[in-house]
């Protein structure tokens, strides 16, 4: 099924609830990409046993498809100062909840309680913040469906999968800020920066 073989699915397919995919993603280590950097399929992080957030989400996406759910991804982008974040979506009872892979205490699973995409992007804005404060989340993209690259066969390849983060770069986003909002941010108090630093894995 989908190129994948026993092992693999013997792995993926018993991830039949959000809950355990999500579960799964948090037994993964972190890909500090000490090697380089790397955009790793499905099978290339099942093989390592670690993940960045974009090769979590379509290691998620990929549970999601196998238990018939669409692979959808999000990507919500940052300022400059900032690094951006994809999660993998999935909906329940008419609503959207997310998947992440993320090394930070923040930025993690959403419960399947929102009505849009745009509620699920505004429910990270608050702790998405760099290490002095600043508020970075600009905005998000709409539901990308990874079947659209089953061609590059990007749930078993062993190539990085750059056109998807590619794509994911220059498919038209939704502005979450408009520019007086923008000028009036307020920083993350101290006790919320202290909390932000707080990481699962070390590298």
């Amino acid at each position: 099924m989908f190129n994948l073989n026993k092992e693999e699915l013997a792995l993926l397919k018993p991830l039949n609830t959000p809950r355990k995919i999500q579960a799964f993603l948090d037994t993964l280590k972190i890909n500090f990409e000490k090697g380089g950097e790397t955009c790793m399929s499905p099978r290339r992080v099942l093989k390592t046993g670690r993940a960045h957030c974009l090769e979590g989400a379509m290691l998620a996406a990929a549970a999601l498809r196998l238990n018939g759910q669409p692979p959808l991804v999000l990507d919500l982008t940052a300022s400059d100062a900032d690094d951006d974040h994809v999660v993998a979506l999935f909906r329940q009872h008419g609503h959207w909840g997310a998947l992440s892979k993320t090394n930070h205490a923040v930025l993690r699973y959403r419960e399947p309680v929102y009505k849009t995409i745009r509620e699920l992007a505004l429910s990270y804005f608050h702790e998405y913040f760099t290490h002095d404060g600043k508020k970075t989340l600009r905005s998000f993209s709409p539901p990308v469906n990874l079947s659209r690259f089953d061609r590059l066969n990007w749930m078993t390849t062993d190539q990085d999968l750059w056109k998807i983060a590619e794509y994911l770069c220059e498919v038209r986003h939704s502005a979450i800020l408009t520019r007086h909002q923008l000028a009036t941010l307020r920083k993350a108090d101290p006790l919320e920066i202290r909390a932000g630093r707080l990481v699962e894995w070390r590298s």
